[in-house]
């Protein structure tokens, strides 16, 4: 199996979206659709690709602003964890209330449980709760690539906001230490803004962690 990505930098304050594809059967998952459907279209379709699912890493508006229009334009369910039902659907914990253009409500299709194992796009996804930047936040493993998705959990050398409604510095710190930094040292972190870093390189490096 050949799986490869893609991603774009949208909305007002940068976030990544990534789009996640098989090159063997041309399905993808996208991860985040933050803003602008009409660029997340158009790298769907400059990949030839067919959407199968989106993924949500969290609830906050800069991170799900897209997701109902591209599910509806592809008819590709959203996934998001457990917990971040409420995150999801209120604006003023997702704070597109007060830092969004409009208010935001959305209600997944599919939720996930923590350690839960998936496979979309024939792509085998294992879905991480790592809460401390919200409460249900999930962090999205595909060992078969070596790489890890995780939102605003980890970052390069830093780690998410904790000051939002349903944050915790603890829980997030523990989160990390106790379920990310485990995978293998070799394992790409791919980021919900900012650079790619490494796990090794967090275990090394984070001044979060030590």
């Amino acid at each position: 199996m050949s799986i490869d990505f893609d991603y774009k930098i949208l909305g007002e304050i940068g976030t990544n979206c990534y789009l996640l594809y098989n090159k063997d059967n041309k399905k993808a998952v996208l991860i985040d659709p933050a803003d602008e459907a009409d660029k997340i279209m158009e790298m769907i379709a400059a990949k030839n690709c067919t959407l199968t699912a989106i993924l949500l890493t969290h609830g906050h508006y800069d991170h799900i602003g897209a997701a109902v229009k591209v599910s509806k334009a592809t008819k590709a369910p959203i996934y998001a964890g457990e917990c971040e039902k409420e995150v999801l659907e209120n604006p003023s914990i997702n704070l597109s209330a007060m830092m969004g253009e409009h208010a935001i409500s959305l209600i997944a299709d599919k939720w996930l449980t923590d350690e839960e194992v998936i496979e979309l796009a024939g792509i085998t996804i294992r879905c991480i709760h790592t809460p401390g930047h919200t409460k249900g936040g999930m962090s999205y493993y595909v060992e078969d690539a070596n790489i890890l998705f995780s939102g605003d959990t980890l970052f390069a050398a830093s780690i998410g906001r904790t000051d939002f409604p349903t944050g915790s510095m603890s829980e997030l710190v523990r989160s990390i230490k106790s379920k990310l930094l485990i995978l293998p040292e070799n394992t790409k972190v791919f980021t919900g803004h900012g650079e790619s870093t490494s796990i090794a390189y967090e275990k090394q490096y984070n001044p979060f962690l030590s």
